[in-house]
């Protein structure tokens, strides 16, 4: 297993569709054991594989449910449904979220409490996954990665015009620019 480099905002791999995964093959397992450690060493609850370069459809995600339990799984060529999102502006305090490959920052966003995502494991049994609240958030959140968006994509016009100052800033908005847990210093 390795840790991989995780793309910034800007990289065209990050922007564009991911492929469906045709074949369940050991590079596809390689794939997913390092976004585990990916993942972990960032830390984060979620990364999708187009954040360390692929055009894939898949994601890995971690979180606890109600009763503290762990959960932590992947989902190969998911599919979401959502329930409608709730009009209004997105509360600063409940509703911000960050990202990896837009990494140290978190801006408000406004998504849909409840999800259910369907798709297929490593092993290429298949997922169902229905979840509310943050969890939802995560599943969303990886999902559009697939779809080459980046949650700044959906931010306010004010959020939006702060993200590409820092962008700018930082170097960011280009493409070959990431960053490797553990190895640069970023405040993810």
């Amino acid at each position: 297993m390795a840790i991989l480099p995780i793309r910034i905002w800007g990289d065209p791999v990050l922007h564009a569709p991911a492929e469906p995964v045709a074949e369940i093959t050991d590079e596809i397992r390689t794939l997913v054991a390092d976004m585990y450690e990916t993942m972990d060493a960032a830390p984060g609850v979620g990364l999708a594989a187009p954040q360390v370069g692929v055009g894939l459809r898949i994601y890995t995600y971690t979180y606890e449910d109600d009763e503290g339990r762990p959960w932590r799984g992947e989902i190969i060529n998911p599919e979401l449904w959502m329930t409608p999102t709730v009009p209004g502006d997105p509360d600063e305090d409940s509703e911000s979220e960050g990202c990896l490959s837009f990494p140290g920052e978190a801006f408000p966003l406004r998504r849909s409490d409840r999800v259910v995502v369907t798709g297929t494991d490593i092993e290429g049994a298949p997922v169902r996954i229905e979840v509310d609240g943050w969890r939802a958030r995560i599943m969303q959140h990886e999902f559009d990665h697939l779809d080459g968006v980046i949650y700044i994509d959906r931010i306010s016009d004010g959020d939006w015009k702060t993200a590409q100052k820092i962008s700018k800033k930082r170097g960011w908005g280009r493409p070959g620019v990431s960053w490797t847990p553990g190895v640069d210093d970023v405040d993810a």
